[in-house]
């Protein structure tokens, strides 16, 4: 029996290597086409064959039916799961052969970094608790599932249900279900969508009380994540391993998309949907993708935010945990607040940047680089002539939250701190500490969007609305593109430095480390890494451009900043640029490394401190309690 299951694991190896699908042939004015074609979660995808890949493609395919035809006669030879009788059933149950088939479509795909934590569940002593995967829409949650199946041995599967909760499904009846499938000798249950259950969240104990205890290994998946996290703090307690999908760092986006390019992470980054699209394939550019527009991205802000909060504090404790926001829920305007405070947030945030950006010297830069264009079509002198106070003015009159009169329920500071709790709960906010040298000023914490093309999306929508107003539309087309893309580019460089110190932060252990961005009097440090233990610092600069000036880190190479820094946070061991060009030592000493680099360098435990030196980070993603 060994033999035969090593060898249906050789093959499962051979077969996920090979293209999944097949080849369809298309005429289309009067020229054939090829196409390679497959099935993903239920839906066809398409992909253009060029030319000279067609045969190697067929042989592959071909390949890959052979050696599945092999598999299957193997698997026959292996004991299969006691059939249990469907019409005892209560819930949506798969098992065998068809849980195998279920499972094919993920075969291809790259695994996320918290993967390795749901095995290690699996692996663990059975004990009377269990793991709980939550994340908002298109993260990977089912993905994940499927895959862990893929991994198991025929035994194991033998052993192995995965359950697709309904709406109108109970905890009742899951009872039922789970204790006929104990029974049977099941050891393994996988419930995907189990917060759509009307009663889990105050029901969800007897998954650990009774089946966990029981020896079942039960791993439960949904995309209410606020339920799971109402419940862990409710009926689970200390008796639920979590794991979070909501946030998908740079590193781990390039590596799953095979995308490295900053730029694309900052536009669509926070889903994995944008990227399972070929963009040169006309046929899959219509399918719906995260972010890819406002309209789009106030969709997913309705759907996967806003009712995930609602759906949630509905089914727990009969409402109760609403709090002040029932007045809201109550009259139907809780998924407006909740989406005209998020939109508040991202206003707030464009705001600071851009005035950030017109009051300082960095408008002056973009003025000079503008006049002094070598390209023609790109130069203007349009920032030389504008009237800052005007512009300042009206930036902060189109940020203005709307529609207020509409409103039958006023929105007060309670409702947004307890919007705020539940949208961190969610992990879609994170909130980065801002230390100051200002004299009478005190810190502060920045809010900062976990998933950046959410924010980025809405600020475009906001940038191009500014170039509509009438001073700018007094201007050419080509003026007004330059000065649009201008804007954009400065909101993708604040979005940058918003990256790379919240994945730093997420990443250094907090004991030792404290991540922050230090504020002067004139002028910042985009980010300090400051080392407790040693009582040493470096200081960054983090900028969107991908050539080096000198004028990138005048607030390094400032004495008396360096001086004040020095004074709270040891000696300054390193001072570096973050851009997104070669890396090079500067003549005055600074250290230059590419952006792009570091964000996929801190994913493999090192960061670099001092040159002779690495620096302790924690350990990759470990299961939560």
């Amino acid at each position: 029996m060994d033999s035969i299951i090593n060898k249906i694991n050789e093959l499962k190896n051979e077969i996920e290597k090979l293209p999944v699908g097949y080849i369809s042939k298309k005429t289309i004015n009067g020229k054939i086409r090829y196409y390679h074609q497959w099935t993903e979660m239920g839906k066809i995808k398409s992909k253009y064959i060029k030319d000279g890949e067609l045969e190697d493609l067929h042989e592959q395919i071909e390949q890959r039916r052979k050696l599945q035809k092999e598999l299957k006669a193997l698997e026959k030879e292996v004991p299969k799961m006691k059939n249990i009788p469907l019409t005892e059933l209560h819930t949506k149950v798969s098992a065998g052969d068809k849980l195998i088939e279920m499972t094919e479509s993920v075969r291809k795909f790259e695994r996320r970094d918290c993967f390795k934590s749901i095995q290690k569940f699996l692996s663990m002593p059975s004990e009377p608790r269990i793991c709980v995967i939550y994340g908002l829409r298109r993260t990977g949650k089912t993905t994940m599932l499927f895959q862990t199946i893929q991994d198991m041995s025929p035994e194991e599967l033998s052993k192995t249900v995965y359950i697709k909760a309904e709406p109108e499904d109970t905890m009742a009846g899951l009872n039922k279900d789970l204790g006929l499938l104990h029974d049977n000798g099941i050891k393994n249950v996988f419930i995907d969508e189990i917060t759509l259950m009307s009663d889990f969240i105050d029901s969800a104990a007897v998954l650990s009380d009774i089946y966990a205890a029981m020896g079942m290994k039960i791993v439960l998946s949904g995309t209410d994540s606020l339920g799971f996290w109402l419940a862990k703090n409710q009926e689970l307690y200390d008796r639920a391993y979590s794991i979070h999908t909501t946030f998908i760092p740079f590193r781990e986006y390039s590596r799953l998309l095979k995308k490295d390019d900053i730029d694309e992470y900052i536009r669509y980054g926070g889903t994995l949907r944008a990227g399972e699209t070929d963009f040169d394939d006309e046929e899959l550019l219509a399918e719906e993708s995260a972010f890819r527009s406002d309209e789009s991205t106030r969709r997913y802000i309705d759907t996967a935010i806003s009712k995930n909060i609602q759906h949630s504090l509905a089914h727990c404790e009969d409402g109760g945990q609403f709090r002040h926001l029932y007045t809201l829920y109550e009259a139907k305007e809780l998924t407006g607040a909740i989406n005209r405070i998020i939109e508040d947030m991202n206003h707030r945030f464009i705001l600071e940047v851009l005035t950030r950006d017109f009051k300082s010297n960095d408008l002056r830069l973009s003025a000079k680089n503008l006049r002094n264009e070598t390209n023609p079509e790109k130069r203007t002198e349009i920032l030389d002539d504008i009237d800052i106070d005007a512009v300042t003015k009206r930036l902060m009159d189109i940020l203005e939250i709307r529609n207020a009169e509409e409103q039958k329920i006023g929105i007060t500071k309670t409702h947004i701190e307890e919007i705020k709790e539940y949208l961190k709960a969610l992990d879609l906010i994170y909130y980065s500490p801002v230390e100051t040298n200002v004299a009478g000023s005190e810190p502060y914490e920045s809010i900062i969007f976990t998933q950046p093309g959410m924010r980025y999306c809405q600020a475009q929508a906001l940038v191009h609305s500014l170039m509509k107003d009438s001073l700018f539309n007094e201007q050419t087309e080509t003026a007004k593109n330059n000065v649009c893309n201008r804007i954009l580019d400065e909101v993708r460089g604040r979005m940058l430095e918003d990256i790379v110190i919240m994945e730093t932060a997420k990443k250094l252990s907090k004991k030792k480390y404290k991540v922050f961005k230090l504020k002067f009097a004139s002028g910042e440090f985009d980010m300090v890494i400051y080392d407790r233990d040693e009582n040493v610092c470096g200081i960054y600069e983090i900028k969107h451009s991908d050539k080096a000036v000198d004028y990138q880190y005048r607030h390094l190479a400032d004495e008396e900043k360096c001086a004040q820094t020095e004074r709270r946070f040891g000696k300054i061991v390193k001072k570096c640029v973050l851009y997104r060009g070669e890396p090079f030592k500067s003549d005055d000493g600074i250290v230059y490394e590419n952006v792009e680099e570091y964000l996929k360098t801190i994913s493999n435990n090192t960061f670099v401190m001092r040159e002779d030196r690495d620096v302790q980070m924690d350990e990759e993603p470990k299961i939560t309690m």
